[in-house]
Parts: structure tokens; sequence; C-alpha cells
């Protein structure tokens, strides 16, 4: 069969669709992968055939205008809006899941996220390009809602693959849930409007699986997956960091015990920076005794006076090769991090930031006993934050809980054994449509 991907132009998101790609290809099927032109090289780098859709995502511009307007705001209110709280998808508080908070949240989140992200123009490119392939399966980015409507206006199967927890999902039920308990003239649903009135430009209509997909493919293991109704089917989640010469230090195994520090690649090269003080995480790991591997670029090192004696310093290094030697990470919660960390069994210090699910996410981590975050609402100080590294380095019970997380990813179907799973959905999904 064909298959296309459909990806954000954000190398993160596209490095969990190659194994699921490759898998695909390898069985013999047709495979093509489609995002905005920021993300070709990336693509063929991964050897996968790739084509441009839409305008440049250009996101590293849109969150600096995000920026600039809530400078501006902050001139005229006293209490200007925070973009955070607006969109805060991971919001599980039953207090403030009324029926305004949904509304505003899927307002906000339609008209800055998912209409930015398919664009007119990009799903005009995505519709064209499956009308003319005619692929069998749309496997799309959460955030990718064009690669529905694709698929939708050619006959295509469609499934989402997940970067990240579900929090989409969860919070469309919750959605779905207080519309149908209100009077018919107060269900106001941005989402469904925007994606019924683009769906309706190539002879479409709209339906839930345009937002969360027939199905949903899921890489995050059983136990720390947010409850839903919608059918899914796991995946292991098959490291894939791109290219990269590995340096002859790695090849020996650590005189000590060792610590990888990393930020991740979405604030580095979507956000436009980090929401952690780089001085200060190495103040609080350069007073152990332990090896550290911090993976900073020079941007972040020009802020850092000294690098402590036990801290390696380096530009880029695959996590699936360094963390194997590692007893503990040291992160901010990104989803491609901890899910190496679970792959290898790494006992994970979260220094959370607000960014979609993160925090939703380190909680449930600390809730395993596979890792721990800082409490309280204060600022972290290198002290506090060497006093988590060392509970989770010294208490056994951190190993253990990440050893048994990490054997139930490995009892998750691999990307291969998924293949004939596809197979057989897409066989019954694309006769029905």
């Amino acid at each position: 069969m064909r298959v296309l991907f459909v990806t954000l132009a954000a190398r993160p998101h596209f490095f969990v669709q190659v194994p699921l790609a490759w898998a695909l290809r390898t069985a013999g099927h047709e495979v093509r992968v489609a995002s905005q032109p920021d993300l070709l090289d990336a693509i063929t780098a991964a050897g996968l055939p790739a084509t441009p859709v839409g305008p440049p995502l250009a996101q590293d511009e849109s969150v600096e205008e995000l920026r600039r307007r809530q400078e501006k705001a902050a001139e005229r209110l006293t209490e200007p809006p925070d973009a955070q709280e607006l969109m805060r998808m991971a919001e599980d508080r039953p207090e403030r899941l009324t029926p305004d908070f949904l509304d505003g949240l899927f307002t906000v989140m339609t008209s800055a996220i998912f209409q930015n992200f398919a664009a007119e123009e990009t799903v005009d490119d995505l519709v064209a390009l499956t009308r003319r392939w005619q692929p069998d399966l749309v496997v799309w980015d959460t955030l990718m809602m064009g690669g529905s409507i694709a698929a939708r206006a050619c006959g295509a199967a469609h499934a989402r693959l997940l970067y990240g927890l579900d929090l989409l999902g969860t919070m469309r039920e919750r959605h779905l849930a207080s519309l149908a308990a209100r009077p018919e003239e107060l269900r106001e649903d941005p989402l469904a409007e925007w994606l019924e009135w683009t769906a309706a430009r190539y002879g479409g209509g709209f339906g839930e699986d345009l937002v969360t997909g027939q199905w949903t493919v899921d890489p995050t293991p059983a136990s720390l997956r947010p409850p839903t109704e919608l059918p899914w089917v796991p995946v292991r989640h098959v490291p894939y960091n791109g290219r990269a010469v590995l340096p002859e230090w790695l090849r020996e195994p650590p005189a000590r015990r060792r610590i990888c520090l990393t930020l991740g690649l979405s604030f580095r090269e979507v956000m436009g920076g980090d929401q952690a003080s780089v001085p200060a995480l190495l103040e609080a790991l350069g007073e152990l005794d332990a090896e550290v591997v911090a993976t900073l670029d020079g941007g972040q090192l020009a802020e850092v006076g000294r690098v402590p004696d036990n801290v390696r310093t380096v530009d880029f290094v695959p996590l699936d090769a360094l963390l194997p030697s590692c007893s503990a990470i040291v992160h901010q919660g990104g989803f491609g991090t901890s899910q190496n960390a679970l792959v290898h069994g790494v006992p994970q210090v979260l220094v959370p930031n607000d960014l979609w699910d993160i925090h939703p996410r380190a909680e449930l981590i600390e809730r395993s006993g596979a890792g721990v975050r800082p409490s309280g609402a204060g600022p972290l100080t290198p002290e506090g934050l060497r006093g988590l590294v060392t509970r989770v380095l010294d208490e056994p019970s951190f190993a253990r809980n990440a050893a048994l997380l990490r054997e139930e990813v490995r009892a998750m179907p691999s990307p291969a054994e998924l293949v004939p799973v596809l197979e057989e959905l897409t066989a019954r999904h694309r006769s029905a449509g």
C-alpha cells in the first residue's frame, strides 16, 4: 500500500515518525513524507522521500510575534493575558474545567495553533498531493489536522501518530460532553466550525475523525497514558536522533557515575531559548561526585562563566547512544528526551516548563517512582536541584522503577510488528470510507 506521513516542520515531531515510516518501507510499502519546506533536509537525511507543502512554518518567527503581542498588551493592561494560560491543554483541575474555559481554550488553540499549522495553502497542497498520489493510509501529526482533511478528500484511511500525551483527545472529550449538556443555541465549537469550513472546500464535511483520527497510534506506555475512549494502538518508541558520529569518549565505559544534562531540541530550535537557567544547572551538578555530559550549544554556553571540571559539554550527542551509560538524566521534560530515558531505564530529574504536556508527564513519571521534579512554586535553586539528583542517584528505588518502565516499553509492539495491524485497519477504514 501507499502511506503518506504528514508531520509538523519540527525535527522532534518528525523523529517520532521515522521508525514507523521505515518499518512500513522495509515491509514493501511505498512511503512519502509531507511537511512544510523547513523540514526537507531532515526528512531526506533520514532516507525518506520528502514533499513540501504550503509556506515555510517559520515557527520561531511566530513565537517572536506572539511575544511582541504580549508586550504590547502589557503596555495597555494591568493584567495582560498569559499565552500559556490561554492554551493550557494540560488543565485537569475540575474547578477550572468550566464551559467558559473549554470554549476559550478551543477558540485560542484553533486560531493560534491548529489553523497556523494547517494554513490554507498547506492544506491545498496536501489535498492535491493525496488526490494525485492516492495513498491508502495517511499517518498525521496530531498538530497537523490538514492530514486528516487530505485523507478524507482522497478516500484514504488515516491515523494520528501522537507526539506526547493525548491532551487533545482528553480535552476534546471534555469539551464535547460540555457542549452536549447545553441548549443547542449555546453550543459553540470553533474547532469543528473551522474544520467543517476547511473540509467543505474539497467537497467534504466534518466528523470527529478530522480531530482525532480514525484511530490513534500511541508510543506512550499504557501506565503513563491519560484515559480516553478513543480507539488506539500502541507502538514501541524506537529512538531516532538523526545522523551522528559517536565520539571516542563515548565508546569507553565511564569511570564513575554519569549524568546526562539536556534541554532538548524543542526549546532550542522551536521556542527560541531555554526556560531553565544553564548557569544554575551547571552550578548544581558541578559539585557532585559524578561525570556530567551536558548537551549545550554555543549560545547556551555564552552565559556560563566557568564550566565545572566534572562537566563535559557537547553541542550534540545522540541520546540513544549516551543514555545506556548514564545513571540519571536531568532535562526539561520534552517528549523525545523522556521517551529515550524510558527506553533505556534511566531515572529522570525533570525541571519542567509549561510547553504542551510537560507538566503532566513529569507528574506521571514522578508517580511511577522513576523520577522526581521540584516541589513548590518558588524558583529552583542549585542546592535544591543538587538534592534531587543526589536522591535519584543514591536511592535504589528510582533505578528499579525506571527498569520496570523500560520492560513495559519493551513489551509494546515494535514498529515492524505494528505493520500488519496498520494493514488490517487501513483495509477496514478505507473500504468503509
